[in-house]
């Protein structure tokens, strides 16, 4: 492997084309040296100005062009999973974007692949466990800093959503995120999940069941709410207030500047994630980069990515019957304990 890292981009839709900006701008010891897209004109633009990038329409090819030394997968979901076996099959570190696979079996077959490796090689793109604010909140609940956690209660608001997402897309794709950091925050698996539905919003797309509450519930008999609203009209909001049991605390406010001025007083909010997580999808790249240089991940695994999938899975069926519904999950392997 080289002093610089290179790196293959697969996917060049929102978030590749600004993984190949971020590489190109704001991470040092890397470089894009190929990028893959089946929308051969979406890869020429994401390469344009970039010299000695060869751009490619399959996944495979641009895994196994001339010096590519690891591989960030941002393409759309249902497409990682051969992505990964790709990468896993040459030994190359991987940065996936979430989800790690639309479910849990396939999650479960990437699992293995890299298990017969005997070494984790995989991170995958929750990113919150990379923003300062919940690092901070991380480091006061292992502390004991609010005594033992009680509730989690989370918020996760859209101003509006893209034309295709669906109501399995709010828990799949939204609350994925939300249960990520609940079960890294707590240190605690997640076991059922319920979700209710009120009244769609006038505001919803028609056919969207937004917003919905979901509840989850932790192996230590910890209560997760999460309110997701994509369609909420005033911008990205994501907040999460612990309640322990002698004490709380909440991030997420977004109050680094209120301006007073003409009789009101304000702040603005952030229109998009890309904006709200920008430091912490940097901090993210910077820190897997440097691992994978060493052959190592420095953020959330296969096990991880795979317990996610396993949540998503519940929540979509308690979505559809109204009911609780348990999450089950397979024997955890000693590789990622």
């Amino acid at each position: 492997m080289t002093s610089t890292l290179g790196i293959a981009v697969i996917g060049t839709g929102k978030m590749g084309a600004d993984h190949v900006r971020r590489i190109g701008r704001t991470v040092g010891g890397a470089r894009v040296v190929a990028v893959a897209d089946p929308d051969g004109d979406r890869v020429k633009e994401a390469v344009a100005g970039l010299d000695g990038v060869s751009a490619h329409t399959d996944a495979a090819a641009a895994i196994a062009a001339p010096g590519v030394d690891a591989v960030l997968i941002a393409s759309p979901g249902p497409a990682h999973e051969e992505a990964l076996l790709h990468a896993l099959a040459r030994e190359l570190p991987v940065l996936c974007e979430k989800p790690l696979t639309p479910d849990p079996a396939g999650a479960l077959r990437v699992l293995e692949a890299e298990r017969r490796l005997g070494r984790r090689l995989v991170q995958v793109g929750f990113m919150r466990r990379h923003d300062a604010e919940y690092e901070r909140l991380k480091e006061l609940l292992d502390a004991g800093g609010i005594g033992r956690p009680l509730f989690l209660h989370c918020r996760h608001r859209n101003a509006a959503s893209p034309s295709f997402f669906t109501s399995d897309m709010l828990i799949s794709d939204s609350v994925v995120h939300e249960v990520d950091a609940a079960r890294w925050l707590l240190g605690q698996e997640i076991t059922a999940v319920t979700v209710l539905s009120p009244t769609p919003s006038t505001a919803a797309p028609r056919g969207l069941s937004d917003p919905r509450l979901v509840l989850l519930e932790t192996s230590s008999g910890v209560i997760v709410d999460v309110e997701i609203f994509v369609n909420c009209g005033f911008g990205y909001q994501v907040q999460c207030e612990a309640v322990g049991e002698s004490g709380s605390a909440r991030i997420g406010d977004g109050h680094a500047m209120v301006v007073q001025s003409g009789g009101r007083w304000g702040g603005e909010i952030a229109q998009d994630f890309l904006t709200r997580f920008a430091d912490a999808y940097d901090r993210q790249v910077r820190r897997w980069v440097a691992a994978a240089a060493r052959g190592r991940i420095d953020g959330p695994d296969v096990w991880d990515g795979y317990a996610a999938a396993a949540v998503s899975e519940a929540g979509l069926a308690a979505a559809r019957s109204g009911a609780r519904t348990p999450v089950e999950l397979v024997e955890r392997p000693a590789l990622y304990r």
